[in-house]
């Protein structure tokens, strides 16, 4: 049904001071995002005021806009401000988040090709051990740190860690003694092994070289 369809009936209102005043406050929608912001507020608007059984002239009453704004709000003709918002939210009696219902953003997506991780000092590092940072997402979904290691040369010693969340090791190729705590676990290919990270761990006896696993630690 068209906004003028719905609109037949209203009493005609003098509109002209009050557009004037909106289109200062409000733009058309420009391109990407701020065009699927426009339609997903229109689509918002048109379903919340159906609800209520109102007509587009019924809200412009409740919420002090024009008809023909409203009607470029619902057509998506038109970026409501802020200020716009928050009027139709309380006519409407909706949060205010509720326009935004179904706007898809582009999400972060992390995309490392084989060979392409980040080299890094790792702490205690020696000769014969390769440490390849896989990236880490922005804030807020930042509590995955991936690592890839790489052990070709075996050591005396390797350090242990300790850190706050939990780890996951995923054993690529070779076979190892890995420490946690007082306990040894064997790993080989194909073999996983999640902890705490609050216990002491880390690689012991390199048995089978060369060594690749991949380090997953998730922040608590």
């Amino acid at each position: 049904m068209s906004i003028e369809a719905v609109t037949e009936g209203d009493d005609p209102v003098d509109d002209r001071a009050d557009d004037r005043a909106d289109h200062r406050a409000d733009d058309r929608p420009g391109s990407g995002l701020e065009e699927s912001l426009a339609t997903v507020i229109a689509e918002r608007v048109r379903e919340f005021r159906l609800r209520h059984g109102w007509t587009v002239g019924r809200l412009a009453d409740e919420c002090g806009l024009s008809k023909s704004m409203l009607s470029k709000i619902e057509n998506a003709q038109t970026s409501p401000s802020l200020a716009t918002i928050a009027r139709l939210s309380e006519a409407l009696a909706v949060p205010v988040t509720a326009f935004f219902r179904g706007l898809s953003e582009e999400q972060d997506v992390i995309l490392v090709k084989a060979g392409g991780g980040l080299d890094i000092q790792h702490r205690g590092s020696e000769r014969g051990q390769r440490y390849q940072t896989l990236g880490t997402m922005r804030a807020p979904h930042d509590s995955l740190e991936s690592m890839l290691v790489t052990l070709t040369e075996r050591a005396d010693a390797f350090p242990l860690y300790q850190h706050a969340g939990t780890e996951l090791i995923f054993m690529i190729s070779g076979k190892m003694e890995y420490c946690y705590g007082n306990t040894r676990y064997v790993l080989e290919a194909g073999d996983t092994l999640q902890f705490v990270g609050e216990v002491t761990h880390g690689p012991g006896e390199l048995i089978q070289l060369p060594i690749q696993f991949l380090a997953v630690k998730a922040r608590a």
